[in-house]
């Protein structure tokens, strides 16, 4: 009966071993797939409203109501900041490849700005946009607390725009004003 005895209380200690291991291997799968679902989100663009801005259907509970996003990380020319705004827009949505394309939004710490809009950074085709907006010159790096999950990127980019004298670092045309400067100015 001793011998029984032990053999049973053994298999039940593996038995509860397994079953916490099971148990703890689901509760860690389940939060992983929530941190995804919950840090990004796959929506159609409705339309670019500038360098630094678009508006996206699929957010929500209103899948086919816009919602205006606004890129992390950057600072584009206002749109009435000749050429380089509408070129910064221009550039945006040939990124994006025009209106009803899907794009990947992904959040940082703050999803909010002060406006309303949703705070994001952008991905088509494994590209961030975010970056590629900078790199081409078409928006300076900014980094605003609490988003700074890609600002080493960012930066990068902005100084090989700047060595390569892309877009508003063009030596023979430069940009004068910072867009903040601009917008400060001209309201």
């Amino acid at each position: 009966m001793r011998i029984s005895t032990m053999i049973s209380e053994r298999f039940g200690f593996w038995r509860r071993k397994i079953a916490i291991l099971a148990c703890l291997l689901l509760l860690v799968s389940c939060q992983a797939k929530n941190q995804t679902a919950d840090n990004q989100i796959l929506v159609k663009v409705a339309r670019v409203v500038s360098g630094q801005s678009l508006e996206v259907l699929g957010m929500g509970e209103q899948p086919n109501f816009a919602s205006p996003v606004r890129l992390i990380g950057l600072d584009a020319p206002d749109l009435r900041q000749n050429p380089w705004g509408d070129e910064a827009r221009q550039s945006l949505e040939k990124l994006i490849g025009g209106v009803e394309q899907s794009i990947k939004l992904e959040f940082d710490i703050e999803n909010k700005d002060k406006l309303g809009r949703t705070l994001a950074y952008v991905w088509k085709d494994n590209q961030l946009l975010n970056e590629q907006i900078v790199k081409q010159g078409y928006g300076l790096f900014v980094g605003r607390s609490p988003n700074h999950k890609y600002d080493q990127r960012l930066e990068r980019a902005q100084q090989w725009a700047r060595i390569m004298g892309k877009g508003i670092w063009n030596p023979k045309n430069p940009m004068r004003q910072t867009p903040a400067e601009f917008r400060f100015l001209n309201r």
